[in-house]
């Protein structure tokens, strides 16, 4: 399978990163987003609605296993505040204590699909005040799987054990 990216200057990055920075002016969308409790509800807004279109016009393939796994990141955008060269693993585990304990990212990881990924992440984006890398989540939210999960287990900083 072929992963599907979002690069700065590349046409899906770009629409997606503009989409984004768009939600700070569409307030009644990314309320509607980030309400939204499931990856179904999602679909059916038009604020996804509107992302979905363009990312079609520039070629997105129209399967309804990726278009559930854009959906699941176009929720999660609203829910960062602000763009940050962080990844969501090193954005979880930095500092002494991290903020998404090991024992929380080890359930992320264990996510048995896109919907439990998605509801786990909504609930550790405040963990992590919001900010991330807007572009690596959506890369990663639609990419989710064995190769994803161990990317951030590598890229995680787990803590030492006391006395350990």
């Amino acid at each position: 399978m072929t992963a599907l990216n979002f690069r700065p200057q590349q046409a899906w990055g770009d629409l997606l990163l503009r989409w984004w920075r768009d939600l700070a002016q569409d307030t009644g969308g990314r309320a509607a987003l980030r309400r939204a409790p499931d990856i179904t509800a999602v679909v059916m807004l038009p604020a996804y609605q509107h992302l979905h279109r363009r990312l079609l016009a520039a070629g997105w393939p129209d399967q309804p296993w990726h278009n559930d796994r854009l959906a699941a990141a176009a929720g999660l955008l609203a829910h960062v505040r602000e763009h940050s060269e962080r990844n969501l693993p090193q954005a979880m585990s930095e500092g002494d204590k991290p903020c998404v304990s090991p024992l929380r990212f080890m359930r992320l990881l264990d996510s048995p699909d896109i919907d439990a990924l998605f509801s786990g992440l909504r609930r550790a984006l405040p963990l992590i005040q919001h900010r991330t890398d807007v572009l690596a989540l959506a890369t990663d939210v639609v990419n989710w799987g064995d190769a994803v999960k161990k990317r951030w287990a590598y890229a995680y900083h787990w803590p030492a054990k006391a006395g350990g």
